[in-house]
């Protein structure tokens, strides 16, 4: 069959829908498939395109047999049998063991035929878009995408996201940002944490409070950490060139960069320091603002240490709820607890002649 149209419709459609027009023409075969099984009563057929002539080409298949098979196969869609005696009448050098194709005329189609076709079409090419969708996100598990939000639950327990290729998610509210306050209409980069295949569309499950948001949006506009040069470790900065200072090529001249970060997280503090190799260094950077007296206990196997921090700053080390400290043991990868400096004088961790205030 001659069909110019399908074969432009064909690619026009495959531009559309973001997938090869090999993809569209088996999709449309195993539409003309079943229609043929509505028709025949089995599958045993097989579709040829030839897009360069423009041409649709259907055949039924059987085997020639000397007598039918009376077992049962368990092949889903086995190959007809036809007997001998039928088939030289086709063409009598046919032997037992050969395979007839006669042509089919899709033209010929019945009304139930055709209605087949066209509902396995619609379904095949919907799964084909589905499987697109999922190959995609896919390939974005554990990176950063931008979403428009479409619509905001009224108890407000979350935001309906569309993720683009037809997919959307539900960010709930405990995944949002401190600072968030969204719209309809609004753009906004989250995080996808797990993307899963489903009887229909894919489920992606994204965030906004995934500390490697932080890390994916400060890849994007530091070209250093983008191109290697600075490596982000935890949250902790550390610069593979000595002549580049990973902090201040992180915070930009008159911290440009630092801002583009902060005001994708709507205003979120980033707090900054450089990575370290000696472990009482690097936690005592990770609890900054607040200053550290001391850092004891240090064991490296099970990676637990104890900071020791003035009596008027535990407070600030600790955060609210233990904010402070359960991000620093976030970016440094240690465990922390923390005690004042009176407390580790009274139980005797530091020694008394040291000239530390515990104040």
């Amino acid at each position: 069959m001659i069909n110019k149209e399908f074969f432009k419709q064909a690619e026009e459609l495959a531009k559309e829908k973001n997938v090869s027009v090999e993809s569209i023409y088996e999709t449309f075969a195993k539409s003309l498939q079943n229609a043929f099984k509505k028709i025949y009563g089995h599958a045993s057929c097989r579709v040829e395109m030839k897009p360069e002539k423009s041409e649709i080409m259907m055949y039924s298949v059987h085997k020639v047999v000397d007598q039918y098979s009376e077992e049962e196969t368990e092949e889903e869609n086995p190959i007809e049998e036809m007997l001998l005696e039928d088939a030289i009448k086709i063409k009598p050098s046919y032997k037992v063991g050969d395979i007839v194709e006669q042509p089919i005329n899709i033209k010929n189609f019945s009304r139930t035929g055709i209605g087949a076709a066209k509902s396995t079409w619609t379904q095949n090419l919907k799964s084909l878009e589905r499987e697109k969708a999922y190959d995609y996100f896919k390939e974005k598990e554990n990176e950063m995408v931008k979403a428009r939000v479409v619509d905001i639950n009224p108890d407000g327990k979350f935001i309906t996201l569309d993720l683009s290729h037809n997919v959307y998610a539900f960010l709930p509210k405990s995944d949002l940002l401190p600072n968030d306050d969204l719209h309809n209409e609004d753009y906004v980069n989250v995080y996808i944490k797990k993307v899963e295949k489903t009887t229909k569309d894919p489920k992606v499950s994204v965030s906004r409070s995934e500390r490697n948001l932080v890390i994916r949006l400060m890849e994007n506009y530091i070209p250093e950490i983008a191109e290697g040069i600075i490596e982000i470790k935890g949250i902790a900065l550390y610069s593979n060139d000595s002549k580049v200072d990973p902090i201040g090529s992180c915070v930009g001249e008159g911290g440009a960069r630092i801002k583009e970060v902060c005001k994708a997280l709507n205003g979120e503090k980033i707090d900054l320091y450089e990575w370290s190799d000696d472990p009482a260094k690097l936690i005592e950077k990770s609890l900054q603002p607040a200053h550290v007296t001391t850092v004891l206990k240090i064991d490296p196997i099970h990676k637990t240490s104890l900071a020791v921090v003035p009596d008027n700053e535990l407070s600030l080390a600790i955060g609210k709820s233990g904010q402070n400290v359960r991000l620093a043991v976030q970016s440094c990868g240690w465990k922390i607890d923390i005690k004042p400096t009176s407390k580790a004088f009274e139980e005797g961790l530091l020694n008394e002649g040291l000239n530390i205030d515990a104040k």
